[in-house]
């Protein structure tokens, strides 16, 4: 029968616990009840939390007479509040004259959060009303995750209240080189500095803003170059850009004393900058870099839904060829930024055949070789133009006697090869070869011995037969 008792008892508690809607953290103080509170405009999936202050001895709404005692989780806390509330030796309170309430408000909410005061009810919005009932009459403060609600209203016996708070909001942008326009797109070369560009709106009311970024492996970021536009670092922000565990590249933390300080719409303006690197992808892939802002109470955090830009590099394929088509190998370059003269651009070698352009202080390759008469160059930026020069042709072949032009347009991204022939794309360059040209010996020198030879018989002949002649007469 205890067993039967226990399990009962148990059973019961479960059914209690299920059956409340909300969630109530304490009891309100005081003897009048039927309360509520009524939140309109409400933010849905965000939790809402109250907090009586105050609670209500007896009141006359009519003639405007109220009378409050401490809800004892607060007393000791609100006797040092003496800027805000005057209390007397029977524990009523009065309110200063002229003290900000919006200051007191905030001042109570630290001291809930530092002190892990419980909430009286808290509920989470699945709609835009949020209503908690059944409260003992009082002063009450009432928070939300979206930020700090900091609202203070008397339940005599019920109260309406707005959200006031938005939902901030962030975005991300990346400069173009070409003419410095901003956007979420941008191209550029192995080796470049890329601006990055993040604005967040923030809302009165901000609480616990963190900016997290998180770059592709093609991103090299420069931890100096980080700032926000306006703000003092370590003063106003902090910027973590190691140790992190959520896989971010830096994640700056704003301080809640400059956030309280806010009190319109704010923009901040986050820029910085990275290198495209040696992994970066290359088209149609692209390097990637996304931000996102974590906001709210500390227990029960939100997100703002990522902003990602994307920077795209490119290669181009290059074929080597005869006058009909048919691929070349043993052919070797260097490139230029110029069709004469100009400077060298170091690449490195990746595999056979298959080279990038190189960063900067980065050893070079000495030369630039065809593999089955192809070469892929990777890491372009879009819209420009580099030169080949060829240094050794295939054997048979005549060197060009100009340099050949590499641009980075579509038609010079892919090149098709079938059965070792060219068919289409990429650049195409082409060798040619001469004649065979007479050898400096063999039948050309015979032929002259030979006419020698005979003219000289005749010479002979002729000689003989005049002295012959002379003889004669």
């Amino acid at each position: 029968m205890k067993h039967v008792r226990k399990i009962m008892g148990m059973l019961l508690a479960l059914i209690m616990v299920f059956s409340i809607s909300g969630t109530v953290m304490a009891a309100p103080e005081g003897s009048l009840t039927d309360g509520s509170i009524t939140i309109n405009n409400a933010m849905e999936g965000h939790t809402y939390s109250v907090y009586q202050i105050f609670y209500l001895e007896s009141y006359d709404a009519s003639k405007g007479a109220y009378a409050y005692q401490p809800n004892s989780a607060w007393e000791s806390w609100l006797k040092t509040q003496t800027q805000y509330v005057s209390i007397d030796a029977q524990g009523y309170v009065t309110w200063v004259e002229g003290a900000d309430a919006a200051s007191f408000a905030k001042a109570a909410l630290t001291y809930a959060k530092t002190n892990s005061v419980a909430a009286d009810a808290a509920k989470t919005a699945d709609g835009t009303v949020v209503e908690f009932t059944g409260l003992n009459l009082g002063y009450y403060l009432v928070d939300t995750t979206l930020g700090t609600l900091c609202s203070l209203d008397t339940t005599t016996p019920d109260v309406t209240m707005r959200e006031k708070n938005e939902v901030p909001s962030q975005e991300k942008e990346v400069q173009e080189d070409s003419d410095s326009s901003w956007g979420e797109e941008n191209t550029a070369q192995i080796g470049d500095t890329v601006n990055f560009r993040t604005t967040i709106h923030v809302k009165p009311g901000a609480e616990s803003y963190v900016l997290h970024d998180d770059m592709s492996e093609g991103l090299t970021l420069d931890p100096d170059s980080i700032q926000v536009e306006g703000l003092t670092r370590d003063t106003d922000y902090t910027v973590s850009a190691s140790g992190l565990t959520d896989g971010c590249d830096f994640e700056i933390a704003f301080g809640q004393d400059y956030l309280d300080t806010v009190t319109e719409n704010t923009d901040l303006v986050v820029t910085y900058q990275a290198v495209l690197n040696e992994k970066a992808q290359i088209f149609e892939d692209s390097n990637t870099n996304k931000t996102w802002l974590d906001y709210g109470d500390k227990t029960n955090t939100n997100s703002t839904p990522p902003s990602e830009t994307k920077t795209y590099t490119f290669r181009v394929d290059i074929v080597k060829t005869d006058e009909e088509d048919k691929v070349l190998d043993g052919a070797e370059f260097k490139l230029y930024d110029a069709k004469t003269g100009g400077n060298e651009i170091s690449v490195v070698q990746i595999s056979d055949g298959v080279y990038r352009l190189a960063k900067d202080n980065e050893q070079g390759a000495e030369k630039i070789t065809t593999v089955n008469g192809q070469v892929e160059i990777r890491g372009f930026d879009a819209n420009t133009s580099y030169y080949l020069e060829e240094t050794k042709a295939p054997d048979g072949y005549n060197r060009l006697a100009e340099r050949v032009e590499i641009a980075v347009k579509e038609e010079n991204l892919d090149a098709t090869v079938s059965q070792d022939a060219w068919v289409s794309g990429g650049v195409h360059v082409v060798n040619k070869t001469g004649d065979l040209l007479p050898s400096t010996g063999g039948m050309g020198t015979t032929l002259f011995y030979v006419i020698g030879i005979a003219l000289a018989a005749g010479a002979a002949v002729l000689l003989i037969a005049r002295k012959r002649a002379d003889s004669k007469k």
